[in-house]
């Protein structure tokens, strides 16, 4: 026991504590603190790593669940003295760590610890594990387990142990390779996180689903493109019927189109019009799906002057996660729309109603509604409609940020895997930082505060549409006093208010018979 101890036993504890140092480096969460009114990236709290240590080594075969949380403490002792950790200062070397909030870091160098040459072994290499691979693996360890306290108790003392670095056998190394499993998996989690950030929620549950990302529909819609940046379906009975493709070319080329010849009776663009809105209005559920009304609704929040970009990398996002025949139709028909809209030489298409009034008012219904029928779902959609189009450009981009961010992680994963041969590497992301913990009645507060502001930003737009006629505006803000009586009230306090929207001033009605004062002249020139 004696010659296992101090050979082979220093060999396999130095070789284990490095690997626990590694594995330590690698998984313990980093993200902000705030202490004594400062902030600190990238660190962690002495609660926090004897919490995260303490259970790695209960799950590992070679501590077990008999480890207790002062030996955990008394090896973040010896971390911090071996400056495999040290505190925000950067002071390391002495055993200054209890189970408390003070703050700690990772060094810039490497904590592995020299190894002694196999040389030095000889006489002991029946003493030492057959296997080349990783001393620390989960779920899969080393067939010769010795004594926790044993083991503990080397660890705790291994800093004494002192010779030259020897270099690991990469030959032998074997890889896991990463399955399609694995990288849908790291696309579904840079989608939410990246969501949830943009739309500033502390959960996405009321409004989308982990199981509702699903990563084949994002990974299609982000490579199979277009030179244009139009999703292109490989099953064609999935896409737009070609009398369909046709007209709608038609419309947005006109009157350069070189799909059809020029029209031959008057009214011709009307007809060409009409047969593109039956059609998308005929289709049996909205271009966004019911199933993602609610997400779509919430970014609607978003949609101010201040918050444009913002609001524009959320729809970025939400858009990837339409089925690619859906994003192709939304796609084409916003092309389509903001075209007429823009083109100066396109007859008119109502008798009372603008170009583009005309395209948000017919179109609205079939890109976004509710499964159930929802009083105030055509303010909604035309409100979202109207920015689709104006930023369809922008919105349709395949946001390359989002494979940078996959790729780095898989790259993460890849070298982790070599690192840690054999071991099981999850495929969930680092952590990240945190937003300030709130009680659930200020969460309530909020939510209650942000929807009041983006309804009554809505009633300001219908008071300043310009292209509702005087009957269509009274009759939306009716529809809109039903719904939000305070909003409403809070907007129009006096009957004296609303009455200047309209400039509904009194009239003065002439008389009917109007007597003209007789004309009286001097005497003195008779």
């Amino acid at each position: 026991m004696e010659s296992r101890l101090g050979t082979a036993g220093p060999y396999r504890a130095t070789r284990l504590w490095n690997e626990v140092t590694k594995y330590f480096r690698a998984g313990m969460p980093l993200r902000k603190h705030r202490q004594r009114f400062r902030k600190h990236g990238n660190c962690f709290s002495a609660v926090e790593a004897v919490d995260w240590l303490h259970e790695l080594l209960r799950n590992n075969r070679n501590f077990g669940p008999e480890v207790t949380r002062q030996q955990t403490v008394q090896l973040l002792r010896k971390f911090l003295k071996n400056h495999v950790i040290e505190d925000i200062k950067g002071r390391w070397g002495s055993e200054n760590l209890d189970d408390n909030n003070n703050l700690f870091r990772f060094p810039s160098t490497s904590p592995v610890k020299t190894l002694q040459r196999r040389s030095l072994l000889k006489e002991n290499t029946e003493n030492i594990p057959k296997e080349e691979g990783s001393l620390f693996k989960l779920p899969h360890f080393s067939r010769r387990t010795p004594k926790k306290h044993e083991l503990l108790h080397t660890l705790e003392n291994i800093e004494n142990t002192k010779s030259e670095i020897m270099e690991e056998d990469k030959e032998n190394l074997h890889r896991k390779k990463i399955s399609q499993e694995d990288i849908e998996e790291i696309w579904r989690n840079i989608i939410l996180i990246h969501l949830q950030t943009i739309l500033g929620l502390p959960s996405l549950e009321e409004v989308l689903h982990s199981a509702q990302v699903i990563p084949q529909y994002v990974m299609y819609n982000m490579t199979n493109t277009s030179k244009h940046g139009v999703v292109v379906l490989h099953n064609k009975s999935e896409d737009l019927p070609h009398w369909v493709l046709s007209a709608m070319k038609c419309l947005a080329y006109w009157p350069r189109s070189n799909d059809m010849s020029q029209p031959t009776y008057i009214g011709f663009e009307r007809d060409v019009f009409r047969t593109v809105a039956d059609y998308f209005l005929n289709l049996p559920e909205p271009l966004l799906t019911f199933e993602y009304y609610e997400l779509f609704v919430n970014i609607l929040d978003l949609l101010r002057p201040h918050l444009e970009r913002v609001a524009i990398e959320a729809l970025q996002i939400c858009c990837l996660l339409l089925p690619p025949p859906n994003r192709r139709k939304l796609q084409l028909l916003m092309r389509m729309i903001s075209r007429i809209s823009q083109n100066v030489d396109m007859p008119r298409l109502h008798d009372a109603m603008g170009t583009r009034s005309l395209m948000i008012q017919t179109f609205s219904r079939c890109v976004l509604c509710c499964a159930e029928e929802v009083d105030l779902d055509e303010l909604l959609a035309t409100r979202l409609v109207s920015f689709l189009m104006d930023h369809q450009q922008d919105i349709f981009n395949v946001p390359t940020y989002l494979q940078v961010a996959v790729q780095d992680h898989i790259e993460s994963l890849k070298t982790a895997q070599f690192q840690y041969p054999g071991e099981e590497i999850s495929a969930i992301l680092p952590t990240y930082s945190y937003c300030k913990r709130i009680t659930p009645q200020e969460f309530d507060e909020q939510k209650v505060s942000t929807s009041q502001a983006a309804v009554a930003e809505l009633l300001e737009n219908i008071i300043r549409d310009k292209s509702l006629s005087l009957k269509d505006k009274k009759k939306k803000l009716k529809r809109f006093q039903k719904e939000y009586p305070l909003i409403y009230q809070n907007r129009f306090p006096t009957t004296e208010s609303e009455a200047i929207l309209f400039e509904n001033k009194p009239t003065i009605k002439q008389p009917m018979l109007s007597l003209k004062k007789p004309k009286f002249r001097s005497i003195r020139y008779y």
